[in-house]
């Protein structure tokens, strides 16, 4: 079995799958508007780079741009479950096929990497009076870029599941601190204190047990990189549902448990449920986070405005997700639950999540003092306007899928 030949015809199947779907992405306006905010980007940030207010914070900016793309690791396997019966006599020889996804995954996020890092630099070299060389810089960034995926590819190779988080944990922390130390400390002082971090992470991985092809958990990673994809094009056409990762998050076990048992409140408990689960409550999170930092940030600008509003529609448009959960559940059919009390109870509670996103994400920009509130008061009546009209154009979307259905 030529297992290299297996691994491309696998990945040459599912992006087959894909193609027929990018044409709708592209029919959808998505390039176009992808486009104009490149052009208005690159207009903003040539002007701000020429004026550099004082005090820019562009170290704590280089750490949190450049630390999350340093840890990011993915990898595409294109493994099925059948092949924890069918592959496992070639489990020996498994390396020629893996090593294919291994490569692919470092390769293409040092791309992405690299892309932000030649963007920020000419922002970084300006504001940053003790900047670091250039071709040091980058040396860094690649080789710690190396380490942090050879140690997130031996994370999924562990045999026990709380050694794989505590070492998760502990490359977010070497990463945290070799970005941190080179841009803020000495270079004869930090290549140093690098050289021994590093060597004490790949010690340290040496220690756990790990299986020589973790099969169950390399499918259940598989599981989910494709269901994001799917769920990503799912955006903007119907795609065939796919399989996502569940987290049982007991710390959230109770919200949602309160609500009174009838049928008015049946699909509200499901969908509540099914948000604190799923991805798109971590991503939301996520999103929440990084938008009140950039409203901190950028408070009294209009390009606070700006990146307010981006924030707020990514919100919304992974929120909107969550209008397709359970879709097509053979039970919602049983259920003596009517089509328009569900369209109701769904986007309601999207609505209301959308609404406190946008509180949290608008009351940074009120740092900016008395001399900042009419722009902060701008950007709060236009994030209610974005909330009304996402509001609308889904509950239009849902009303045509149903009358075509």
């Amino acid at each position: 079995m030529d297992l290299r030949l297996l691994w491309k015809q696998r990945r040459t199947g599912f992006w087959n799958k894909i193609l027929p779907y990018l044409g709708y992405v592209i029919q959808s306006g998505v390039a176009m508007v992808f486009l104009f905010l490149i052009i208005a980007f690159s207009a903003w940030y040539t002007s701000f780079v020429q004026n550099i207010p004082a005090g820019f914070p562009i170290r704590w900016i280089t750490l949190l741009l450049l630390t999350p793309l340093v840890l990011y690791s993915g990898y595409r396997t294109y493994l099925h479950p059948a092949d924890i019966v069918f592959l496992r006599p070639q489990e020996h020889r498994m390396h020629e096929y893996l090593k294919n996804s291994f490569a692919r995954g470092v390769i293409y996020k040092t791309l992405g990497m690299l892309l932000i890092f030649f963007t920020l630099w000419p922002l970084y070299v300006r504001a940053d009076q003790d900047a670091k060389p250039f071709t040091w810089f980058l040396l860094l960034l690649l080789v710690w870029k190396g380490l942090s995926s050879y140690g997130a590819w031996q994370e999924l190779r562990m045999v026990q599941v709380g050694a794989s988080r505590a070492f998760r944990l502990l490359r977010w922390a070497t990463a945290i601190l070799a970005v941190a130390a080179w841009v803020w400390q000495p270079p004869a002082r930090s290549i140093w204190f690098l050289l021994l971090l590093a060597a004490v992470y790949l010690v340290a991985l040496r220690i756990p047990v790990k299986h020589r092809v973790a099969w169950e958990r390399l499918i259940q990673v598989e599981q989910g990189q494709a269901g994001r994809v799917m769920r990503t094009l799912g955006w903007f056409v119907d795609v065939p549902s796919s399989g996502q990762k569940v987290s049982s998050r007991r710390w959230l076990s109770k919200w949602g448990s309160g609500l009174a048992w009838s049928a008015g409140k049946a699909y509200r408990y499901l969908i509540t449920k099914t948000f604190i689960r799923t991805e798109v409550f971590s991503i939301v999170v996520r999103l929440i986070v990084l938008g009140m930092l950039l409203s901190w940030w950028t408070a009294g600008t209009y390009f606070g405005i700006g990146a307010y509003l981006v924030f707020l529609l990514l919100v919304g448009v992974q929120l909107g997700a969550l209008r397709r959960s359970h879709a097509e559940s053979f039970w919602i059919m049983i259920y003596p639950i009517s089509g328009e009390s569900r369209r109701s109870q769904v986007l309601g509670f999207i609505s209301n999540l959308h609404a406190l996103s946008a509180l949290l994400m608008w009351l940074p920009m009120l740092s900016s003092g008395i001399g900042g509130i009419t722009i902060a008061g701008a950007g709060l009546i236009l994030g209610v306007l974005v909330i009304v009209l996402m509001r609308r154009s889904q509950s239009k979307k849902w009303l045509k899928e149903e009358e075509e259905e």
